[in-house]
């Protein structure tokens, strides 16, 4: 695992208090209001290129999501978009990264037809396939949210991704995204050959919520005697229910992800408090024998930062091969940031490495 220091918000106060009325650059801005003192404990704690998507999203003047409707929520300036921002004040071009072919389609699915996007890498077939899951809280954002994540493990892996938009909450509660996505496994499983895959090296990963169903699909596969997948990945993973882990405590208040939106997507996405306990969401207190190879990757400044590392630890002690990485100095969502975070190039080259191996390559 990656190791470095680790900061709380307290021993922050001082800086928080004086990012509070100057940018990150130092800069005061005339008439400026007043920062949020946890966009300002975050701007302190990132890195170089991590601070500047952040001040750009801040820019963007995104609403607390925890304030908000589901539906407010889902047309809120995202990372993604603050990238995309980012890169035309750089005068960079904010063309996707490309891949060898896109396609959107639908497949069966437990509540109707499931929308997908299958990347597909340049060269010749048939390649590994990665079955994805976007994140958002099982609530918000889209494939095309996390677009630029499926395509970096389209080239990184040099594999056929299929991108899910699973069911979402509040209007399709637990377990609709969990069983989107253990459908869009067995679909893959049964139907690789058709989109240029190999249904005999299949994976599955995902990001934030995404990370958790990724992990959930290799637990429902293990427990129905599908065939497992050759290896997981999971980013950032929502892996625990209760939300006072001590990342949690420690980045309460961080940007873009903070304590109450996690409690926010846990009440419209889970139909009680009951539902925190299940082993497909508290997957720290599942059942993790017997589980393929496993590779999380963390960053630091993320309250979901302790569920990833504990989830490591509990696959460990269950006898499974796993690696940990934790980014220093980034902030949940950075691992699609590619085209201007440092860290997310690494972090996409470790899951490729990873993936690559595993599918034997």
């Amino acid at each position: 695992m990656a190791s470095g220091t680790r900061f709380t918000l307290m021993a922050l106060g001082g800086l928080a208090a004086l990012a509070a009325c100057a940018p990150a650059g130092g800069t005061m801005r005339p008439g400026a209001a007043p920062m949020d003192p946890g966009a300002a404990a975050t701007l302190a704690r990132s890195d170089a290129d991590m601070r500047a998507v952040l001040e750009q999203h801040m820019a963007l003047g995104p609403k607390p999501i925890e304030t908000l409707t589901p539906q407010e929520a889902r047309v809120q300036p995202t990372p993604a978009d603050a990238v995309k921002a980012l890169l035309q004040r750089m005068g960079r071009s904010t063309a996707p990264e490309p891949v060898g072919n896109v396609q959107d389609r639908t497949i069966p699915g437990p509540g109707g037809a499931i929308p997908v996007r299958i990347y597909t890498p340049a060269g010749t077939g048939p390649f590994p396939v990665i079955v994805y899951s976007h994140g958002g809280g099982w609530v918000i954002a889209t494939i095309d949210t996390y677009d630029s994540s499926a395509r970096a493990l389209t080239n990184a892996a040099q594999a056929v991704v299929v991108s899910i938009e699973y069911r979402k909450g509040p209007e399709n509660p637990f377990p609709a995204a969990h069983d989107d996505a253990f459908a869009a496994y067995q679909w893959v499983l049964q139907n690789a050959a058709s989109i240029g895959g190999d249904p005999m090296r299949v994976a599955v990963a995902g990001e934030s919520a995404g990370g958790g169903l990724a992990v959930a699909t290799a637990m429902m596969a293990r427990e129905r005697n599908v065939r497992m997948p050759v290896h997981v990945l999971a980013v950032y993973p929502i892996a625990d229910g209760d939300t006072e882990s001590p990342s949690y405590v420690e980045n309460a208040m961080a940007k873009p992800l903070n304590r109450p939106m996690m409690q926010w997507f846990f009440r419209h996405y889970l139909r009680g408090p009951q539902d925190a306990q299940d082993p497909r969401i508290s997957l720290v207190r599942a059942d993790l024998s017997r589980m393929p190879a496993t590779t999380i990757i963390l960053a630091e400044i993320d309250p979901l930062r302790s569920d990833g590392e504990e989830l490591g630890a509990r696959l460990r002690q269950a006898g499974v091969p796993v690696q940990v990485h934790v980014h220093q100095g980034v902030t949940h969502e950075f691992f699609g940031m590619g085209a201007v975070v440092a860290d997310a190039r690494t972090a996409v080259q470790q899951a490729g490495t990873a993936l690559r191996g595993a599918f034997g390559r």
